[in-house]
């Protein structure tokens, strides 16, 4: 089967989703809209593919859409494609409110449309190597540290890059949240440009997130902690390595024997088996594309689904409540800016 696609937005991360879907295997990309014609113009030209006047003329010749306009027309883009039946690929996040969020996904359970969230993140090397090792997370602590940069500044760094790891954090750690604490300030914009969420979930797990778009470096790193070891992941690299007790310490069951082993031990390596994480290269957006044209196609199951989106948007607007509620001065702010 090849799918008949189409990308809505032209801007930074759109003209990647047409650049990428352009050789796709077992996709035709039909063409993208944006709603700027000299930007159309452009890409068109740059990239050789067609660009459509109007969202509508662009639904009318597709059967899937990638979705990569700003969070506040996620909804207004996605909903009329859903309508159609048309299969969606929603950046992250899905939505600007669970409202919109819970309606999207009525209307794709009525018309039988698949919808797939963008988190990207799922399908960087050092997460897809990690997974096989995860277990059972007790403590995780992650940092994603950024210049400013325009794109994205329409929302609250929460909804910009704290999302992603909200996700991720979900995914290692599965069931609910069942608690937040936040703070978070705004330096450059008029939304929170910096913050620090405490999530505890309903199993005892704790996640320490952070993310910045004030930084003067860059910084993904994420660590995961359990009883079986640890692990240290760095998400702009795409590398990561798990620490574990050695084998036949573990297989020791004499702890009074361990301590002593432990003691005379001259270096961590002598009691500690470190593990390079690795996954097979590649792009993570050319992965993530990939992974919905197959879903759509029915030859696998979509990897990260609407209701995932809706649940890491529902933390995520946990998370800004919260940052409100230290910072009145903030109210109706901190995700979407002025009223």
């Amino acid at each position: 089967m090849t799918v008949r696609i189409g990308v809505v937005g032209a801007g930074a991360l759109g003209f990647h989703h047409t650049r990428i879907l352009r050789d796709v295997p077992g996709a035709m990309l039909v063409g993208f809209h944006d709603i700027n014609p000299e930007r159309a113009a452009v890409v068109s030209a740059e990239l050789g593919v067609a660009a459509f006047p109007t969202l509508e003329s662009l639904l009318e010749e597709v059967q899937a859409v990638s979705v990569a306009v700003p969070t506040p027309f996620h909804y207004r883009v996605a909903a009329p494609a859903l309508e159609r039946g048309i299969h969606v690929l929603v950046e992250k996040p899905i939505a600007t409110t669970l409202d919109e969020a819970d309606a999207l996904l009525a209307i794709a359970r009525r018309t039988g449309a698949m919808v797939q969230t963008g988190h990207v993140e799922r399908f960087n090397r050092a997460v897809r190597a990690a997974l096989p090792y995860v277990d059972a997370p007790r403590f995780i602590e992650s940092d994603r540290l950024a210049p400013f940069n325009a794109r994205g500044s329409d929302v609250a760094v929460v909804l910009d890059l704290m999302i992603h790891d909200i996700d991720l954090v979900r995914t290692f750690v599965g069931g609910g949240v069942t608690s937040v604490a936040a703070v978070g300030v705004p330096v450059l914009t008029p939304f929170v440009d910096i913050a620090n969420a405490r999530l505890t979930f309903d199993g005892g797990a704790v996640a320490n997130i952070t993310a910045s778009r004030v930084s003067r470096e860059r910084m993904r790193k994420l660590r995961i902690f359990q009883q079986s070891g640890y692990l240290s992941l760095d998400l702009a690299a795409g590398t990561g390595e798990f620490y574990r007790l050695r084998q036949d310490l573990r297989d020791d069951v004499d702890r009074a024997m361990f301590v002593q082993r432990a003691q005379g031990a001259q270096a961590l390596e002598s009691f500690v088996e470190r593990i390079v994480l690795d996954a097979p290269e590649g792009e993570p957006l050319r992965l993530e594309l990939e992974a919905f044209v197959r879903a759509v196609s029915g030859d696998a199951p979509v990897p990260v689904s609407g209701d995932d989106g809706r649940e890491a948007l529902a933390v995520a607007l946990t998370i800004v409540r919260d940052i409100e509620r230290t910072m009145p001065s903030l109210a109706g702010t901190v995700a979407r800016g002025r009223a």
